[in-house]
């Protein structure tokens, strides 16, 4: 488990070491963590120049980050800032750890299945999920009616796309030992 403290020092190391690889450096004499957040998965730490922290009414200055420090291996990620909506959490779940929500549809369609058969299972799926062709929707309700999750390639077409594509989570650094 990675303390408050522990996520501003992966980061203070991390901007120590990252900083003289950027090309704009030398416009930034120094780099400080100004704001730390804890979230489900870890920390948000918010980090800027220097003078930003003593002296945030200044409009001229860098805002950086925030990176996140998972709570669980202290590993550092840069989530784009088009992802900081409300589920940003289950996207860095999913796109980092390999965690998804379960499918919304996934229980409508099992007790559809069960109790009525699998065309009516199969036409409510692609009610709620146009997308889906017909042979994904035979292979998403053999598998439900099986008692099995789906996989992410057909789930996915059980949600609405996302407009605003929010772009991939990198991995900075970590996990730390």
């Amino acid at each position: 488990m990675i303390s408050k403290e522990r996520a501003v020092e992966l980061v203070e190391s991390l901007l120590a070491r990252e900083r003289p690889t950027w090309a704009w450096a030398r416009l930034i004499p120094k780099l400080a963590v100004h704001h730390v957040e804890e979230r489900s998965v870890g920390w948000l730490v918010h980090w800027s120049s220097a003078e930003y922290v003593r002296n945030p009414d200044r409009p001229t200055n860098l805002l950086g980050g925030p990176y996140l420090v998972d709570r669980q291996d202290g590993s550092i990620h840069f989530v784009p800032g088009t992802a900081w909506t409300e589920d940003w959490e289950e996207l860095y779940l999913r796109q980092v750890k390999g965690i998804r929500a379960p499918d919304p549809l996934a229980a409508a369609v099992r007790r559809i299945a069960d109790s009525v058969g699998t065309a009516a299972a199969m036409q409510h799926l692609r009610t709620q999920a146009p997308r889906m062709s017909l042979q994904e929707a035979k292979a998403y309700v053999t598998i439900i009616r099986d008692g099995n999750q789906p996989p992410e390639e057909l789930a996915s077409l059980t949600r609405a796309p996302d407009p605003w594509d929010p772009g991939t989570i990198e991995t900075l650094a970590g996990p730390v030992p």
